[in-house]
């Protein structure tokens, strides 16, 4: 063949294949633009005025602040029943959307707390809620501890992996420890001692209840301080005066300790000028490797009633299944209870409404049911719809669905929770708490940056969000979580006057009567640009067969490891 003829052919296959790829670059970009087109028509099917109306109905004084086991329960689970059902959305435990829960409901009868600190002939009676608050886990009416000794027990934490025992060579059985909130990384700010300024699991009062009835105490107080425990003792004592719920349990939590409690900073120094000791001297070095506890020379004694109830309790869970990947599943979780009608209160608001937290989570839910229910092409995967009971207690209902699912944790994607949306307006980040965890992030930063925005960790990690909200039950359990919270970045303010905000909103509202709706100071835009993405970014997990994991190193990977097995 000549050497023009040889050009010639090879100029021909050339333009035909060009054809072919320019063919097949536009069939891409059409389908492209043809698949954002309906994912965009389900993503403006979120709308400010359709939260409004389920926010302004969650947060009514009708529905009682939702406590558990309420009448205040009763209308709101019926009410996201009516709603999913409206949606299309399927119901999620077989023909029924209701997981239904024993609890028990204790309320502390505060005219009858009786307690006393004795040291030498010198005695200190406590007052609730001035200096104290007192509350039991046990399933009975009276509780009463006397001349229990006191003890220092540092920040009462046994923490193997960080070398760490500030219960070592201690025996506390029949005692009453003392100990304080958070870690030893927070007071002391060092990087290399526990996580630094962020609080881990060991810092909360959960663990530090837990840890404190393992090792045989009979008592335990926790000294609260505004900064390590990341809200005012106004948010303690609004938990610890009213009825507080718990799972059912086969030993009526006697394995638990007689009480639980907290002491103000200024009633724990009190405590240990009665034994002449310096609190703040001694609180400093509990935060120091070789920290000996401290016992007290004063005891305590402790009395009161307990009212109890036996009851029922709800998880609301609706499904959209899935096409070719429909046993497996992407849930979205938000929780549906908060205080109810807090006792004892004879003037002014005693309805503790919940309205940002957290009615906007579980409009936020109901909204992303419509978004996925009215795209045009099912998604791949199932996804679940779940309203928890019990967040407010100490996470009751996700940690019961994780150990008891409706979905198999090792065909669960992925959970994505939301727990009080921006009412502050548009913000240029959207806020991830376990930022850096899991390859989930990689899903979100697509998303936050396809619209404009960037990812950002929390502004606070001090206080521990990663462990108070419903995510992390199911993180526990090692199924990988995404956690969007408000940015703080205000597209018009900027970023501090997002931060200062946000500590106006905690300090003035949070777990109290004055977190109700108001709509002529709540801003809904912000809020909805949240919820888009938030739904972009389900939208993709649930269009691919990956299961995305827990980063190495990461305490939840083996357990996630385990069961994928």
């Amino acid at each position: 063949m000549s050497g023009g003829l040889y050009i010639l052919k090879i100029m021909g296959e050339y333009m035909k294949n060009k054809s072919l790829l320019v063919l097949l670059i536009s069939l891409i970009l059409f389908n492209s633009c043809s698949d954002k087109k309906e994912i965009q028509k389900a993503v403006d099917s979120i709308r400010a005025e359709d939260l409004k109306s389920n926010i302004s109905v969650l947060a009514s004084d009708e529905f009682k602040g939702r406590a558990p086991g309420t009448d205040g329960e009763a209308k709101t689970i019926k009410y996201l029943e009516e709603q999913f059902k409206k949606i299309g959305v399927l119901p999620g435990n077989g023909k029924s959307y209701l997981q239904e829960i024993s609890i028990v409901k204790i309320g502390t009868d505060l005219q009858s707390v009786k307690a006393v600190v004795s040291d030498k002939g010198k005695n200190f009676p406590m007052t609730v809620p001035k200096d104290f608050v007192i509350g039991t886990t046990r399933f009975v009416e009276n509780s009463s501890l006397n001349n229990s000794g006191l003890i220092f027990a540092g920040y009462g934490i046994v923490a193997p992996e960080y070398n760490w025992n500030d219960y070592a060579g201690l025996d506390v059985k029949g005692k009453t420890v003392v100990v304080l909130v958070n870690d030893p990384g927070f007071a002391t700010g060092d990087k290399n001692l526990f996580n630094g300024k962020s609080m881990t699991y060991y810092g909360r009062w959960t663990y530090k209840f837990e840890e404190a009835a393992k090792q045989g105490a009979a008592g335990i107080l926790i000294v609260h301080e505004t900064e390590a425990a990341g809200y005012p003792w106004s948010v303690v004592e609004n938990s610890w005066t009213g009825t507080r719920v718990y799972l059912d349990a086969p030993d009526k939590n006697f394995s638990n300790c007689v009480f639980n409690g907290w002491i103000t900073t200024e009633t724990a120094q009190k405590l240990f000028e009665m034994s002449g000791i310096d609190f703040n001297k001694t609180a400093l070095s509990a935060s120091q490797r070789g920290f000996k506890p401290v016992p007290l020379s004063s005891s305590i004694s402790v009395s009161f009633k307990s009212r109890l109830a036996y009851a029922k309790s709800n998880n609301v869970i609706g499904v959209l299944p899935g096409s070719e990947l429909k046993d497996q599943y992407i849930i979205y979780t938000a929780h549906w209870d908060h205080f109810g009608v807090k006792p004892n209160v004879t003037q002014g608001d005693s309805i503790l409404n919940g309205a940002l937290d957290n009615a906007t989570g579980v409009a936020g839910v109901l909204q992303l049911a419509k978004a996925f229910a009215s795209l045009p092409k099912t998604q791949k995967r199932s996804v679940v719809f779940l309203a928890v009971t019990g967040e407010e207690a100490g996470l009751l209902g996700s940690d019961f669905y994780a150990k008891h699912p409706i979905f198999p944790l090792n065909k669960t994607a992925a959970v994505i929770n939301m727990d009080a949306l921006n009412i502050f307006g548009r913000t240029k980040d959207i806020t991830l708490v376990g930022y850096k965890d899991s390859g989930l992030d990689d899903y979100a930063e697509k998303i936050v940056k396809e619209n404009g925005r960037y990812v950002a960790p929390e502004s606070t990690p001090e206080k521990g969000t990663y462990f108070r909200s419903d995510h992390f039950s199911f993180a526990k359990a090692g199924v990988p979580v995404l956690y969007f919270a408000m940015g703080v970045d205000n597209a018009e303010h900027g970023k501090q006057w997002g931060l200062d905000q946000s500590a106006k909103w905690l300090k003035e509202n949070y777990h109290k009567p004055s977190d109700e709706y108001n709509p002529a100071i709540w801003k809904f835009d912000g809020m909805v640009d949240d919820l888009k993405i938030i739904f972009e970014t389900g939208y993709d997990l649930s269009n691919t067969d990956k299961f995305p994991n827990w980063f190495e190193g990461s305490k939840f990977k083996p357990a996630r490891d385990a069961m994928m097995k």
